[in-house]
């Protein structure tokens, strides 16, 4: 305990000597969700060349149980977005992550056509659009330091790969849809990607020389016609990838090299529902996410994995801020509580047995303190605990700090 309280205050002594200053968008006028894409394509700037950035910085400190834990403290990442408007039609959107300060990592990289007023032509490295922080990580869009564990367990945020499609609005009808193609999760190349404990988050491609066996097709409908809420439901269809079947055509034993590819795939059915809404200080949002995998029993045979057949979670979580009737002030002070579960052994095949570990619940409340349009001071609490039998709570605190301008 001794350990714990002297890591606050050494945390604490670094935050005051951190000056951040920064200014995003306020979506509350047109009811429109927005993120860092959106405000490079959508919103007007003089200059074509448009440069912004958003970050986090971390400390998190287990506590509570018998063992002793150091507190961690990380630049969680760092990430740079540019975007170039060629014409009125045309931008080019890339973002360049840096992760724990020693990963770079391309996030985003495609070029936007407007096709017409209701459509635009997107091709590259895309975010997947499923639930809400794949989309809107920016660490001032959402509360708590860290992002919810839904969105990393079972929706493999950051989740981006390489595609093209349409997307739009339909403003008469207030609504946004997505439309891609794009190549699918890396299941199978030396040995199975896939297991039980996060699912499909160690297949992802990230456009890091990605190959396609098959294309996977990825939807989303969002709704902002009431104000202060946004609706969306996204829809991820297709099969995973696997390196067996490059050359297949040219072995001898064709017949059992068939088998043992067949068997390295996994077919995946996504889909999500999220909502938002904004009410004189109260927020609130929810999402639940389901995935069904086809295939597992087999997958699980030849890699020795124990992949689940099914997947699923949730969360609720409700916030308020207390300095909304304070007029002297434009800062925010943001109370806020969220129930999470999440199961990535909703369900098992034959020869997997099932890891009640897996079935995991999380309660986090905190505060955040806006002290701008883009700045953010973060401090929470979390219990993270699971269904098996005998397993002992984790308890977190953690602190940070966000920005994004």
């Amino acid at each position: 305990m001794k350990s714990f309280k002297i890591n606050i205050l050494l945390f604490l002594t670094i935050l005051s000597v951190q000056v951040i200053y920064a200014q995003n968008p306020d979506s509350t006028k047109s009811n429109e969700p927005f993120n860092a894409v959106s405000t490079i394509i959508e919103k007007p700037h003089e200059n074509p060349l448009v440069i912004g950035a958003y970050g986090q910085l971390d400390f998190n400190q287990q506590f509570g149980d018998t063992a002793r834990h150091n507190g961690i403290l990380d630049v969680h990442r760092m990430v740079i977005f540019m975007g170039y408007k060629f014409n009125n039609r045309t931008h080019f959107v890339t973002e360049f992550e840096f992760e724990h300060v020693n990963e770079v990592l391309v996030e985003q990289a495609f070029l936007n056509y407007k096709l017409a007023r209701w459509v635009d032509i997107r091709a590259g490295l895309m975010l997947i659009p499923m639930g809400i922080i794949n989309e809107y990580h920016e660490p001032t869009t959402f509360n708590g330091s860290l992002r919810p564990n839904l969105d990393n367990k079972i929706v493999p945020s950051t989740w981006r790969e390489i595609g093209a499609g349409f997307t739009g609005k339909i403003d008469n009808a207030s609504l946004k849809y997505q439309l891609y193609v794009m190549n699918g999760f890396n299941g199978y190349d030396t040995g199975g990607k896939f297991k039980g404990d996060d699912g499909l988050r160690g297949g992802r491609q990230k456009g890091i020389k990605s190959y396609m066996t098959s294309p996977d097709i990825s939807a989303k409908l969002d709704y902002f016609g009431v104000k202060g809420l946004k609706l969306g439901a996204a829809i991820y269809s297709g099969a995973s990838e696997s390196k067996l079947f490059e050359g297949l055509w040219k072995e001898d034993t064709l017949q059992n090299k068939q088998a043992k590819a067949d068997s390295s795939v996994v077919e995946i059915m996504m889909m999500g529902f999220d909502a938002r809404y904004e009410w004189k200080g109260i927020e609130a949002r929810a999402q639940y996410i389901i995935a069904n995998l086809s295939n597992t029993e087999e997958y699980n045979k030849l890699t020795g994995k124990d992949l689940g057949s099914s997947m699923s979670g949730y969360y609720f979580e409700a916030g308020y801020n207390v300095l909304r009737l304070c007029k002297k002030t434009e800062n925010k002070l943001i109370i806020f509580a969220r129930y999470e579960n999440y199961n990535t052994h909703a369900s098992v095949e034959s020869g997997t047995a099932k890891n009640d570990a897996y079935n995991r619940t999380d309660i986090t409340a905190g505060i955040g303190f806006k002290v701008a349009n883009g700045a953010v001071f973060k401090a929470d609490y979390q219990n993270m605990s699971n269904a098996k039998s005998g397993s002992t709570p984790k308890n977190m605190f953690n602190m940070g700090v966000g920005i994004w301008f």
